[in-house]
């Protein structure tokens, strides 16, 4: 069955469960943006040099609304940034810090733009400017913590000055296109008559159309090769900005210098700040499961059209063997899990936005080891879930590949590497799962509960197994919480930080998993259900084998249960194989949005037109 051949309600259907409420007209234009220009010779390379970035970032940000409703719509945020990322991994890096950190924080956290920072949001959306966000300060760990770029209040002229107090203040970001107008979002800590007012953002402007503006000192660059970008080290030099660009959030200074802010404290106003990063938190999972999706399809096709010449049986395609069935329609299975949770988390942030920022004292979590958790708990975590399980998808595809996996031409290496990376960027993992961990354990949880009734086999099974895994965490972990001294916090953790970062991947997973049986429960096609159902029962499997020696070392299943899963993966696996066909085509991307052999129906003639040849003794 392929997808033309359903009916038009089961393709609607589909296409709200891959990209939420966007509509076919706007999925339509972002075709067409991110097609624009592309070709087989641009897959795997990084175009974000000057201004080819910016004339790809106008084409996105015109799918887009205006500057000041940019977030009026998370499903087309997260799908503008999930094809980007299909498309080219490294421009939908600078897409997510341009639109979501640097616009982001304008729209959410300035009290009224006023006229020169309304023009410079619409440069930013109409691509005319690249939009910047400074935040980590390289030379410390857990710099968001204890920023130390100030900007202090000039009464007599009324700007702010801007300063780098020392070179490990330096701040690392995406800065170095320097023949380009670039504008930025710098967090620094606010002085007003020499006292510290807690960490702002401000909008200052770095570069012009000839080069840096003064007082901006930016280092030569930092390669990454994993996620290439324009990495540098930025400076300030007492740069003013005008008291107009500081992103304020409610705060204010009277004229007789008395200050204000409805946060209430230093530790609640880093909080209202750094809440513009649940949109990036909200985006990536949608972001995860477009490049999952597609590194699925592409292995997939891959092991159907690869012959294996193996003496148990010469000349059968690869997805005959069980190893590579569990392996890539297992990474097809995560995929799904992924696009659910995707769903999951858009729901979170579109209920954040809605929601009234709560006062000083009043709804707010308590900030802990990092201030990911206590901005947003489940935003945190699904960034922190998605971008480690889209590594392993991609990893786990890009090796079932053998050398065409990683060929730059293909993406898989450059998806991975965007992952991967993005395990440290916009918020630390392992510092999330700690964080989680403790707020977990020192809240105390629920009893684990009895063994899930449902079969192995069942979409419901792995979310009851894992949840009851959380709470079994929990409850160990708050034992030896209220065993030691809770006037020496440092002590009392240091030892308990490996099982805390556990129980806060857990959490995660609880969230995923959950997503997964009601994103299927509410699926009203029948035969499309039908198709789904064995994908959400393998990823369950495959997760429960990934967790087996946790899920066993704390008694949640017993050695027997594990066993079994080996015997329902395949029998899952089975289940998939008439669907696939479907499967593939509705989850991958338009060929001339990745421009990848291994997405062809036959990938080695696809690869070899991507080649020119060279022979000797010819003139």
């Amino acid at each position: 069955m392929s997808l033309a051949s359903l009916p038009v309600a089961t393709r609607d259907e589909m296409q709200r469960l891959l990209h939420g409420s966007c509509d076919s007209s706007f999925l339509s234009a972002l075709h067409k943006a991110l097609a624009a220009g592309r070709g087989p010779a641009d897959a795997g390379k990084a175009d974000n040099g000057g201004r080819q970035l910016l004339h790809r970032l106008r084409l996105l940000g015109e799918t887009l609304p205006k500057a000041n409703r940019l977030l009026d719509d998370p499903a087309q945020v997260a799908a503008v940034h999930a094809w980007a990322a299909v498309a080219d991994p490294s421009l939908c890096l600078a897409a997510l810090v341009h639109h979501l950190l640097c616009l982001g924080s304008m729209a959410q956290l300035a009290d009224g733009q006023g006229e020169h920072l309304g023009r410079l949001m619409e440069a930013l959306r109409a691509g005319r400017a690249k939009g910047v966000y400074l935040i980590t300060e390289a030379g410390q760990a857990n710099s968001h913590l204890a920023t130390r770029t100030h900007a202090e209040l000039d009464r007599a002229t009324g700007e702010f000055v801007l300063h780098t107090p020392d070179p490990q203040a330096a701040k690392f970001g995406s800065a170095g296109t320097l023949d380009v107008p670039q504008t930025a979002v710098v967090l620094a800590r606010l002085v007003t008559d020499g006292t510290d007012r807690g960490v702002f953002a401000f909008v200052v402007e770095l570069t012009g159309d000839d080069g840096l503006l003064p007082g901006v000192e930016v280092s030569s660059p930092l390669g990454l090769g994993a996620l290439p970008l324009d990495y540098v080290l930025v400076r300030f030099h007492h740069v003013r900005v005008p008291y107009a660009h500081w992103l304020a959030d409610g705060a204010g200074i009277g004229d007789d210098g008395t200050f204000h802010d409805p946060a209430g404290s230093s530790e609640r106003r880093l909080q209202r700040t750094l809440r513009v990063g649940q949109g990036l938190w909200a985006t990536m999972p949608a972001v995860a499961a477009a490049t999952a999706r597609q590194s699925a399809v592409q292995a997939v096709n891959y092991a159907r059209q690869r012959r294996t010449q193996g003496k148990l049986s010469p000349g059968v395609p690869l997805l005959a063997y069980r190893t590579q069935q569990r392996a890539v329609l297992g990474a097809l299975a995560d995929a799904f899990a992924l696009t659910c949770a995707a769903d999951g988390a858009r729901t979170v942030w579109a209920e954040s936005l809605a929601a009234p920022v709560p006062p000083a004292g009043n709804g707010a979590e308590a900030m802990g080891f990092t201030p990911w958790a206590a901005v947003n708990r489940p935003l945190a975590a699904y960034k922190a879930a998605a971008v480690r399980l889209a590594a392993r998808v991609t990893a786990v595809c890009q090796s079932r590949c053998g050398f065409s996996g990683h060929l730059d031409v293909n993406g898989l290496a450059a998806y991975h590497g965007f992952h991967h990376a993005f395990d440290a960027a916009g918020g630390d993992s392992q510092l999330i799962f700690y964080d989680i961990g403790r707020s977990l354990a020192e809240e105390g949880g629920q009893p684990p509960g009895e063994t899930p009734s449902a079969p192995p086999a069942s979409p419901h099974w792995w979310p009851a197994v894992v949840r009851r895994h959380q709470n079994s965490l929990t409850q160990r972990l708050s034992g030896q919480l209220r065993t030691t001294d809770p006037n020496a916090p440092f002590d009392a953790w240091n030892p308990l930080l490996e099982d805390a970062g556990l129980l806060g991947e857990v959490y995660a997973d609880v969230l995923v998993a959950e997503d997964v049986p009601r994103t299927l429960d509410g699926i009203r096609d029948h035969g499309l259900a039908q198709a789904l159902r064995p994908l959400a029962a393998l990823h369950g499997v495959m997760a429960a084998r990934r967790w087996s020696g946790s899920l066993l070392a704390h008694g949640t299943l017993r050695p027997a249960d594990i066993r079994g899963l080996s015997v329902v993966a395949d029998e899952l696996c089975d289940a998939i194989g008439p669907h696939l066909p479907l499967l593939t085509e509705a989850f991958a991307h338009p060929d001339d949005v990745v421009c990848a052999p291994l997405a062809a129906p036959d990938y080695d003639t696809a690869l070899r037109a991507t080649l020119t040849w060279t022979r000797g003794g010819t003139q």
